[in-house]
């Protein structure tokens, strides 16, 4: 094996570039999570009545879930433009570009003219805007996650490290969360004419932060080496479809209890909740904020113990957790109890955390070394087109046809059954040592 810069570092200054490695993925994680869950939260709130105000109010709502949906569609295209460079030129030039075109599509988002300044061409800059968003989400995933699981030397610890990244996730679901709601106590109509625009526009700040971080981090050992022996893909993408085409399918399948339902009850849940149940738009935001205080916890938990009791065996309990759990949420839901309510959105992201949380190891254990960044992110990001992105849309469908919220609860238990199948026929390397695969 040739040696590289990081090969010849000591014990202790390796765990001193597996910390700084995981904070820079974690944090530049979260900043990009804060602004794709920010245009979700606003979408539910805001959209539907800024950019579609001649519709009717289940169409303008559909209208604006159809353009939130936009960005899951570009998140494969992001996969795969990222995955290219990040298997050609490193993990680390790969984040620093996603990161800068997620801000600054965020903030671009808070310049959008409404339907009443511009006409429909305000929602037609804002459908472009959350195409680059998703662009830019779309090649986070796996940089960070290799970023993170590269760094280990431990093959008994890969869940727990590459959970951290994915605990990215409620941190930014929590901020974007946070920041509506401070903005939403303005008085009369502020919110509504102004004070939605502020949080897109903080996300510059966040942005900075993130990349003073992840300037300031090395190369993973894996890439440095696969640099060292030459052993670069010329073609990543088309390699990795000709040889592991099957990884990448199950990946995709095995997201779908895990996405499905996070949408719908992160995003989905505003409308419903406003609307339907008619509790107060604040309630609903400090009752996802508690939700996402509690997967602080959750996801490492979940990825620690996958270390202990296996990937595969952890996230199946997910599924089969999820497939359950959609009827009772939308039971406490329809009670109309207050208590009752913040209970079913404080528990609901615990099912998805048991599957979150293993998961990034899961999926990226399962691709070589060479073509790691594309394979891994691209399963993970097709996901989107058919489970996160449709998921508010489809939900808002279904209980505008039959009526009923139990009819969701029914899509969210076919997608689980779809993920039990899909995540039973994947390959578990749980504490396999597999440092010849990884390059």
């Amino acid at each position: 094996m040739v040696a590289t810069d990081v090969d010849t570092l000591s014990a202790q200054e390796h765990g001193i570039q597996l910390r700084r490695a995981v904070i820079a993925a974690t944090v530049g994680t979260a900043i990009e999570w804060y602004d794709f869950f920010l245009y979700s939260i606003v979408t539910g709130l805001v959209f539907a009545k800024l950019f579609f105000p001649k519709s009717d109010p289940l169409v303008g709502t559909l209208q604006a879930f159809a353009v939130y949906a936009v960005g899951f569609v570009a998140r494969p295209i992001g996969a795969a433009i990222f995955g290219h460079y990040g298997d050609r030129i490193g993990r680390k030039a790969a984040l620093i570009a996603t990161l800068l075109l997620m801000g600054i599509a965020t903030f671009l988002v808070a310049l959008v003219p409404t339907y009443e300044q511009a006409g429909i061409w305000g929602a037609v800059i804002l459908t472009v805007l959350r195409f680059i968003q998703g662009i830019g989400v779309g090649g986070e995933w796996g940089g960070s996650v290799l970023m993170s699981m590269e760094w280990a030397r431990s093959s008994k610890s890969r869940g727990f490290i590459a959970s951290w990244p994915q605990f990215g996730v409620p941190c930014g679901l929590f901020l974007a969360n946070l920041a509506v709601l401070a903005f939403s106590r303005l008085s009369g109509d502020q919110f509504l004419r102004w004070g939605w625009r502020v949080p897109f526009l903080l996300s510059l700040l966040l942005v900075g932060v993130g990349l003073y971080i992840r300037l300031g981090i090395l190369e993973t050992p894996v890439f440095s080496r696969i640099l060292a022996t030459r052993k670069v893909e010329s073609a990543p993408l088309r390699e990795v479809l000709r040889r592991q085409p099957r990884e990448i399918v199950l990946a995709m399948f095995a997201r779908m209890s895990e996405q499905t339902p996070f949408y719908i009850f992160t995003a989905f849940v505003f409308t419903y909740g406003v609307e339907t149940l008619k509790v107060p738009r604040d309630f609903l935001l400090l009752a996802v904020l508690a939700a996402s205080i509690l997967s602080f916890v959750s996801i490492p938990l979940c990825g620690h113990i996958s270390d202990l009791i296996g990937r595969k065996k952890m996230y199946l309990l997910g599924a089969a957790a999820t497939l359950v759990f959609g009827f009772i949420y939308f039971g406490l839901l329809g009670t109309g109890s207050r208590a009752l309510i913040f209970l079913a959105i404080f528990l609901s992201l615990i099912p998805h955390d048991m599957q979150y949380g293993p998961q990034a190891a899961l999926i990226a254990e399962s691709f070589k070394g060479r073509v790691r960044y594309s394979g891994a992110s691209l399963g993970y990001q097709l996901s989107s087109v058919i489970a996160g992105g449709p998921a508010p849309l489809v939900a808002a469908w279904l209980f505008s046809h039959y009526h009923s919220a139990y009819a969701i609860a029914g899509y969210i238990a076919a997608c689980s059954v779809v993920t039990l199948i899909a995540t039973s026929l994947m390959t578990d390397y749980t504490g396999k040592d597999i440092e010849g695969d990884f390059e």
